[in-house]
């Protein structure tokens, strides 16, 4: 008689615990998902969009959400079956256990968790008791408490759960709030999942989770691309931990985010503002106060905008905090620590500026360890045209206030656009600019875009590039610019260098390859 196999799982169970495993701990906007789905589902798989926008809810927008998780259902119930009946995993089936079962007291418990971000959007907050965790609790050691298995030490309910609400609460805030359909729009939420989790989802729940905070993110990118809405994706998606005595977290999610734009200050307000000062340090400081970096505990985040419009005596101090996690009130020698996360952005061009002395190569470099570039509008709209309807649907939804008045808004901007623009506008004020269309359509009918000075509609006849024309272009980029097109006509270094009054090796070395290449394709 052939002896009984005594592996713990078939061909087939592992293939579907090593898919549904990698599932939980991958990027939800990367490609790799559908394949994994594809993968543990076999012949019930259901093909669907790669790109995951604003069309619906996320099982609208994925079918085989539902039927995974009635996949897990049955199946972990079996495993845990054969674990108490003696069965001995491998070390490695017992880690695809462990994720298998993840995964599926996630999905088990995701309307719960949903609900508390629905509800702390309403004005109620997310630090109240749990009315589910005892039931959530029970079963987690229904899986977990098995007599002779062990599970690493941060396999626990408080944290399993935690780690949950927070992939709950990223995936909430990077789909709903980073809207359009195009395939730049989905790298970019491919780009801020990985900011808040890393590449490596499992490496982050194991270690991580509290380590992140150290890290800060860079968004760059041209006005109007959304960068703040990025930057408050990535604040409102840190990991909080869960006490599991009062079953509540221990700070609200929505409490922690500050949003700073540090154009809008002078240097001196910004110093005080942002580190804080003792009473009689300058005139007006008629008592003690409390900085941003002070008020920021260890689950929240500050959100610089304009970064690059920061003071070089003011960037060594904030270098010091990135550094040290230090920083002293204006007028006091006591150290103080920052716990919290930093986020800047900028449209500016920060290389350009450590090349011009306004910006710290130190603090760039401390900075751009976590870059997240925003896509124009443009760049969406050559990526896929059907971005742009999208994009006017999404917005003309939010503002008229309901599904049936935005769709009826959006026609009305769509055939304005149509028959009022010109077909190759470029929305140089990218979506902020298309928002303002949309309003200025619904209360005036029409949408007149900024009007150029007759100096920028002949750098636009000329083909110079929109950056420039909206004043958000270094010097040195506008000397490229023109340097290459002088190049390009009289066709060598010595010319250019006596039309432009520069030194031949000058010439050569800011021309712009791409753009020479352009200019010679077009004749």
């Amino acid at each position: 008689m052939a002896a009984r196999s005594t592996a713990f799982v078939s061909d087939r169970e592992r293939e579907i615990l090593e898919a549904v495993t990698r599932m939980a701990t991958s990027n939800p906007f990367a490609p790799d998902r559908i394949d994994q789905e594809r993968r543990a589902l076999g012949d019930a798989f259901t093909g669907y969009t790669a790109v995951w926008h604003m069309d619906g809810d996320v099982e609208g927008l994925n079918p085989n959400v539902v039927r995974l998780k009635e996949l897990a259902e049955g199946m972990a119930e079996d495993l845990r079956r054969r674990l108490q009946e003696g069965a001995r995993p491998s070390r490695d089936e017992l880690a695809l256990y462990e994720g298998f079962v993840r995964y599926l007291l996630f999905y088990r418990y995701s309307p719960d968790l949903t609900r508390i971000i629905h509800e702390r959007e309403n004005g109620r907050p997310a630090t109240r008791k749990l009315g589910f965790y005892r039931r959530y609790a029970e079963d987690f050691a229904h899986f977990f408490e098995i007599p002779g298995v062990v599970f690493p030490p941060e396999t626990n309910a408080p944290h399993v759960l935690a780690w949950g609400f927070q992939i709950r609460r990223a995936f909430h805030h990077v789909f709903t709030r980073i809207y359009g359909g195009s395939m730049p729009i989905a790298e970019l939420r491919g780009k801020v999942w990985r900011a808040v989790f890393t590449h490596d989802v499992e490496r982050y729940r194991r270690s991580l989770y509290g380590r992140m905070g150290d890290i800060p993110a860079l968004v760059l990118g041209e006005s109007g691309t959304g960068k703040e809405l990025v930057a408050r994706a990535i604040g409102l998606s840190r990991y909080i931990p869960l006490d599991p005595e009062r079953a509540c977290f221990v700070a609200d999610f929505a409490d922690g985010y500050q949003a700073v734009n540090l154009a809008a200050l002078s240097s001196s307000l910004v110093e005080s503002e942002l580190f804080g000062h003792r009473k009689g340090a300058f005139t007006g400081a008629v008592e003690d106060r409390a900085g941003w970096l002070e008020g920021c505990g260890p689950f929240g985040t500050i959100f610089l905008d304009e970064i690059g419009d920061l003071d070089p005596g003011i960037q060594v101090k904030l270098l010091r905090v990135l550094q040290n996690r230090t920083f002293q009130r204006i007028g006091e020698t006591t150290e103080r620590r920052f716990e919290g996360k930093i986020v800047a952005a900028t449209n500016a061009d920060l290389e350009q500026g450590i090349e011009d002395g306004t910006f710290r190569d130190d603090l760039y470099y401390r900075l751009c360890a976590n870059v997240i570039e925003m896509p124009t509008l443009r760049a969406q709209i050559e990526a896929d045209e059907g971005a742009f309807p999208q994009l006017v649907q999404v917005i003309a939804v939010r503002i008229a206030g309901s599904e049936e008045e935005g769709e009826g808004l959006a026609r009305e901007v769509l055939d304005f656009v149509r028959s009022g623009l010109p077909a190759d506008y470029g929305w140089p004020g990218n979506v902020r600019e298309l928002e303002q269309c949309v309003r200025s359509v619904l209360v005036q009918g029409s949408y007149a875009p900024p009007r150029r000075s007759r100096g920028e509609a002949r750098l636009a006849a000329a083909g110079i590039a929109p950056s420039l024309l909206a004043g958000e272009a270094s010097a040195d980029a506008l000397l490229r610019d023109y340097t290459t097109r002088v190049y390009a006509k009289v066709g060598s270094y010595e010319a250019a260098a006596r039309v432009l009054g520069l030194d031949r090796r000058t010439v050569k070395a800011k021309l712009d390859p791409e753009l020479l290449e352009e200019l010679r394709a077009e004749g």
